[in-house]
């Protein structure tokens, strides 16, 4: 054939191939045997080979076409990717409603409400990127904020389109999932192999996804469902069910269980039916997700902290089971905590094997009167989180034993105190009365509303070795001395081994100390030292966050590193002016700087006067440390004094580059708004930030406002 004409057979062959395909993986209704498909699909790659000039990255032959990486590349999400808050009974969901439209009137938008409710799928969160049409990247989900490549990975699940049907940018995000059937094949082959098994469909999806090899993950046969769009070329669809139908006719695929409604007492009766069929379908179902149809609707309520009001996941009540206790152990966290883990007989709930659950605090023992030895019954908070809910006490023999809080520290044998939490438990946070120091939000199930709590116990050796091992890892973290190689693991076995006791010891490492350790050969140990060398110079808002000061963060290290000068009258230029000066700060001068509260001036100032503190510091810079101190270059003081919250997302710049731009022009930054904020720059979907200004009377600009303030 001649060039011209291999050209157009390549061309009719992937047409031909990508309709095959799309009936097949995307429609479940395939026209051809695999035997055809294959024939065609050969054919394609031969020709390819031989005429290399006429291969594309759309390509159907391009989909397992990747080499094996050394590693996850990482990138940063174009929109954030929140998660979504939970109901788990129709009195939660009818709350949900009530709060929206409270929320709604309070605008003025008295518009009746509509509501699209879709299957929720249980598997690995996708966000897939095209340009002009053509896939150009893959993306997990990661912290919401920044996600991994997974590009060459993703370009295997045949349901996902190279090329649409139409030439956009569009940035999509989905579900991978695997189907059941494919998961008791694979789990078959690892049993023979010796390899751990997949305990459900969301785990099997992660773990191929993020197999560095692509080949692998196209052995997998992951499949997908595309739910919603983040980003397009043009207007956005009026409603969320017109967003799905043209996800369809971009050649995604999608779920085809999702349904208008009127009401929520209609979506009560699609949520029982799908309870009942869910486990005959192919796929995992964790419940429903519940969308406000209307976008305007969506766009005017807008985003809390971390999830947007306008959605809510209706989950199927979590499988419960029962066990054993066969014993009651105490764990130590970094701010000395105690917190007592239930050790359970292994037992499979919702999916995965359960050995273990917390038990929170003493109050939780003698609320639930639990026992070594008890019968209990355990579900999954949120499918995730395992959690005894109750004790069966008709099961007793009289050989269950009482458990106790140690009046000893479990790990170092120091004194353990017992402090007050004065928190009611309808806050659904517990707040220890001792500064600085908090439980998790967790559900609290059958506890009294308005009840006042008093369960923390604390270690109160400091150089306990479970606290200081968590300082160690809060030291070495990535917004800290970000020592690449120095991970949890590794850091343990350093303190087992009696090479490092304190952070300091660190920079005492050799590499003949590494090479004789289990994990460790030469290149390892040589890579290791290098990496805690090049840590050595280090700025001084990232070596202030990284000694782990009580109520020091990331913010409020700017905030001191932009005004230390300031408050001690220039002196402070390395980390021999740290350890000379810093302990003469006193409170009132702390408090000068804006931002800096009662409480982190405390604990500045108990933290600088630490004798043992001091010792850490002197022997840091004897081994080294060099702290230094970034010009802060400013332009202009035209924001000097001014105070700035930032909420949302920013359209003409990056929150970093926002940030940036305050410094430069003399104002500060805060993580949190109070009365003493000047400003809070709001952009799209902000989240409670910006009610917390409406209520405390802040002053409340917009992107645009905010641009006028900064065009100097």
């Amino acid at each position: 054939m001649e060039k011209k004409e291999v050209k157009q057979r390549i061309e009719k062959l992937r047409r031909e191939i990508d309709k095959f395909r799309y009936e097949y993986h995307v429609l479940d209704k395939p026209e051809v045997s695999d035997e055809i498909y294959d024939s065609l699909m050969r054919e394609l790659r031969a020709l390819e080979e031989e005429y290399p000039e006429f291969r594309t990255p759309d390509s159907p032959s391009q989909r397992i076409g990747g080499k094996p990486l050394a590693k996850f590349e990482k990138v940063r999400h174009a929109h954030r990717q929140w998660s979504l808050d939970d109901a788990f009974d129709f009195g939660e969901l009818q709350k949900w409603e009530e709060k929206i439209i409270r929320m709604l009137e309070k605008k003025g938008i008295k518009e009746k409400l509509e509501y699209s409710a879709e299957i929720k799928i249980d598997g690995l969160k996708i966000i897939l990127t095209y340009k002009k049409g053509l896939f150009v990247q893959g993306a997990t989900r990661g912290d919401g904020i920044i996600g991994e490549n997974v590009t060459e990975q993703v370009k295997t699940i045949q349901s996902i389109p190279l090329k649409l049907n139409k030439n956009i940018d569009i940035i999509v995000v989905g579900e991978a999932w695997i189907r059941k059937s494919d998961l008791e094949k694979l789990n078959k082959e690892r049993q023979k192999q010796g390899l751990p098994l997949f305990a459900n469909s969301r785990n099997a999806a992660a773990g191929s996804i993020r197999q560095l090899d692509p080949k692998i993950t196209a052995k997998r046969r992951l499949n997908s469902f595309v739910y919603d769009i983040d980003d397009i070329e043009g207007n956005f669809p009026q409603t969320q069910i017109e967003e799905l139908e043209l996800l369809k006719k971009l050649g995604f695929k999608v779920n085809e269980h999702h349904k208008l409604y009127k009401n929520i007492e209609d979506i009560e009766k699609f949520f029982k039916s799908w309870r009942k069929k869910r486990s005959r379908q192919e796929y995992g179902i964790d419940g429903l997700v519940v969308k406000v149809n209307q976008k305007k609707l969506q766009d005017a309520l807008g985003y809390t902290g971390k999830s947007p009001r306008w959605a809510v996941a209706y989950k199927f009540i979590p499988e419960k089971v029962t066990t054993v206790v066969e014993n009651i152990k105490v764990q130590v966290g970094r701010t000395g905590a105690l917190t007592p883990v239930a050790h359970l007989r292994p037992v499979q709930v919702a999916g995965s094997i359960v050995s273990r659950a917390t038990l929170h605090n003493e109050d939780e023992i003698k609320r639930l009167d639990i026992r070594i030895g008890d019968t209990v019954v355990i579900h999954k908070a949120g499918d995730v989180i395992p959690e005894v809910v109750e004790v069966l006490k008709n099961l007793r023999t009289g050989k269950e034993r009482k458990f106790h809080m140690p009046t000893r520290c479990p790990i170092c044998g120091g004194l353990v105190k017992k402090e007050i939490i004065k928190s009611a438990i309808k806050s659904s946070k517990v707040q220890p009365s001792i500064q600085g120091s908090t439980f998790p939000p967790r559900r609290n199930v059958g506890v009294p509303q308005g009840r006042t709590l008093s369960a923390a116990h604390y270690c109160l050796n400091k150089k306990c070795f479970a606290i200081e091992k968590e300082n160690i890892i809060h030291f070495v973290s990535r917004k800290g001395f970000d020592i690449e190689g120095l991970g949890e693991k590794i850091v343990e076995q350093l303190m087992n081994e009696g090479l490092i006791s304190n952070v300091a010891d660190i920079f005492e490492l050799t590499q003949g100390d590494l090479e004789p350790l289990e994990r460790f050969a030469e290149k390892s140990a040589d890579n290791l030292v290098k990496s805690i060398e090049k840590a050595k110079k280090i700025e001084f808002p990232k070596f202030l966050f990284a000694l782990g000061i009580r109520h020091v963060g990331e913010e409020t290290a700017v905030l001191i590193s932009h005004n230390i000068k300031h408050i001690t009258h220039n002196k402070i230029h390395n980390l021999s002016d740290i350890i000379k000066y810093f302990p003469q700060i006193q409170a009132k001068d702390w408090l000068k700087i804006k931002g800096i509260g009662d409480k982190s001036t405390e604990s500045l100032c108990k933290w600088f006067n630490n004798d043992e503190n001091k010792k850490l510091l002197k022997k840091m810079k004897e081994l080294g440390v060099e702290v230094k101190f970034p010009l802060l270059r400013v332009m202009s003081y035209v924001l000097r004094d001014k105070s700035f919250v930032l909420t949302g997302e920013l359209e003409t710049m990056t929150r970093d580059e926002a940030k940036e731009k305050i410094r430069a022009l003399g104002g500060d930054i805060s993580s949190s708004v109070s009365k003493n904020t000047d400003y809070v720059v709001v952009g799209k979907n902000p989240g409670s930030k910006y009610d917390k200004a409406r209520e405390l009377g802040v002053k409340v600009i917009n992107e645009k406002e905010f641009q006028k303030m900064i065009a100097v």
